[in-house]
């Protein structure tokens, strides 16, 4: 039995060592606070004299949603307007990409949410965009890139000076 009490005492002496961390912790927190105040580094924060938003409103176990969504501009429409919108800018989006094989593969997602989106029950406004012709776009976006190209003019830069070619 003399063995028991020896185990028990570096174990005593460990949650010993534990507690006194702890309470050592809590005053170096509390020193680092009071130091901060001292120096200012919690004057004028923003907010500060102003009551807490929603404090006193019921409890809404979205509400971190709701602040994201609003904070960071998320706007999530209808799949048929969603849709509409993306048929809108699609040109403009292909316009942006430099090889035919992204064009076609941006194109051939882009009829697959259509379909996708016909297929499922309405949610919403009824779905009334069309899937695109892929090759038809792709020939529209090959014109529009042979265009860009010719208009693009390359202007040489003016030859440089060396510094000690400069005169006067």
């Amino acid at each position: 039995m003399p063995q028991e009490p020896a185990q028990e005492r570096p174990r005593d002496a460990g949650q010993a060592a534990a507690r006194a961390r702890m309470a050592q912790q809590q005053s170096w927190v509390d020193l680092q606070v009071r130091q901060a105040m001292e120096r200012g580094e919690f004057a004028n924060l923003p907010g500060a004299g102003k009551p807490i938003e929603g404090l006193g409103a019921t409890h809404d176990p979205d509400w971190w949603v709701k602040r994201l969504v609003e904070r960071e501009r998320i706007t999530v429409l209808p799949p048929a307007l969603q849709l509409r919108k993306d048929d809108a800018t699609l040109d403009a989006h292909l316009d942006t990409l430099a090889s035919e094989r992204e064009a076609r593969a941006f194109v051939e997602d882009f009829n697959a949410r259509v379909i996708r989106a016909r297929y499922t029950p309405v949610d919403g406004p009824p779905l009334v965009t069309m899937p695109r012709d892929v090759e038809a776009t792709l020939e529209e976006w090959r014109a529009r890139q042979a265009a860009r190209r010719r208009t693009r003019v390359v202007e040489a830069p003016p030859p440089r000076r060396r510094w000690w070619r400069r005169r006067g």
